[in-house]
């Protein structure tokens, strides 16, 4: 769109139109259609026909592409490895892996905090409940994502921090706001909940959830949103100025003390109301912890300190995953067995964000591996 070239010696400006063959250009009604009236030039491989009639200048590229080059990406695109390059990849040198690797952190970086950006908006540049929001989100890890993000939209930072000093009505906002509190229950600790939301439902007017809305089905207990709400409600009382603390946090050993909280008592023998459990401790899991920093913490703080200006913050985001075990799925273990083992998060989300954005759809051309190979 917009492009400019030189053709002899005048300057054209307008768009340029790229087909496989030329004869595409008919095959597609191009030349029925004003819109492409303004082609200044029709890139094509194979001129397999003149467009005399269209007065369009052609650049052909078959012959100036070497059929060596033209091959050996045809052997990328082709082959069922589990990546393309997978016959060659260790034929790439160290250096250019790592530089490579870098970049894909920054991207992966970049696309998480896209979320962020539009939560900021929303709040209209609201840092600390554009914060809160994203934690939250978090708590609900894949399956329950949106409801934990509509919970946190009905109850804004600003309403429970007002209550912030009182775990009960913490409590009792966070899972009346959820739906939770709806029905009738046996054990004293869900109908305390239910008189302290009902006192601060009409105060301020609130409407709370459907219920329905949150999965429970083929969750681990330890991965129910009830027991995740009483996580956060305990993380909100207990770390006081959150959002400040985690921009003064500097190291993995702190972020995961303040984020390895205990929810109240009763969950030591419950995941939901009413129905009692094996006794266990309910603290926040290290796996969990670590999917938050990675997940939510990193992409914030590389957000926050981009946009103001801090790169000190921003350089923190990078310094933290330096310092967080990598995951361990599918696509890590794929990676170990091409001899790509990864020592930290900073590794390994560079290496899920190669093999899904740029190995599985096969955008080799627009990869560095694929370039040196392809040189």
């Amino acid at each position: 769109m917009n492009a400019r070239i030189q053709v002899g010696t005048t300057i054209w400006v307008g768009n340029v139109e790229m087909h496989v063959r030329a004869s595409d250009w008919f095959k597609h009604q191009h030349h029925k259609d004003t819109a492409y009236n303004n082609v200044i030039l029709h890139v094509v491989y194979e001129l397999d026909m003149e467009l005399e009639t269209e007065k369009i200048p052609c650049l052909h590229l078959q012959k100036r592409i070497a059929p060596k080059l033209l091959y050996q990406y045809q052997q990328l695109i082709e082959n069922e490895y589990w990546i393309p390059c997978e016959a060659r990849f260790h034929t790439i040198s160290d250096l250019t892996k790592t530089l490579w690797l870098e970049r894909l952190l920054v991207e992966r970086l970049e696309r998480k905090t896209q979320v962020i950006e539009q939560i900021l908006v929303n709040s209209k540049n609201d840092w600390e409940e554009t914060f809160y929001q994203f934690l939250a989100r978090s708590f609900g890890l894949k399956v329950n994502t949106e409801p934990f993000e509509w919970l946190a939209q009905r109850t804004p930072l600003r309403l429970l921090l007002k209550h912030q000093h009182q775990l009960l009505q913490l409590e009792a906002l966070l899972f009346g706001q959820a739906g939770f509190l709806e029905k009738e229950y046996a054990d004293d600790y869900p109908r305390q909940l239910q008189q302290e939301y009902h006192f601060l439902k009409h105060k301020y007017k609130l409407n709370e959830l459907s219920p329905t809305v949150w999965k429970f089905m083929r969750l681990r207990p330890p991965n129910f949103p009830t027991l995740r709400i009483a996580q956060l409600a305990m993380l909100i009382f207990q770390s006081k100025h959150l959002f400040s603390k985690v921009l003064e946090t500097t190291n993995y050993e702190d972020f995961k003390t303040l984020f390895r909280v205990h929810p109240s008592d009763y969950w030591y023998t419950h995941y939901t109301f009413d129905k009692s459990s094996k006794p266990c401790s309910k603290k926040l899991g290290k796996n969990t912890v670590d999917l938050l920093l990675i997940n939510t913490i990193a992409p914030f703080l590389f957000l926050y300190g981009s946009q103001r200006g801090i790169t000190a913050v921003r350089d923190r985001a990078i310094q933290l995953l330096e310092q967080i075990p990598p995951e361990k799925n599918s696509i890590i273990e794929g990676w170990q067995h091409l001899n790509l083992p990864s020592t930290s998060a900073y590794h390994s989300q560079a290496l899920i964000q190669l093999k899904n954005e740029y190995c599985t759809p096969k955008r080799c051309l627009t990869c560095a591996i694929g370039h040196a190979l392809l040189r």
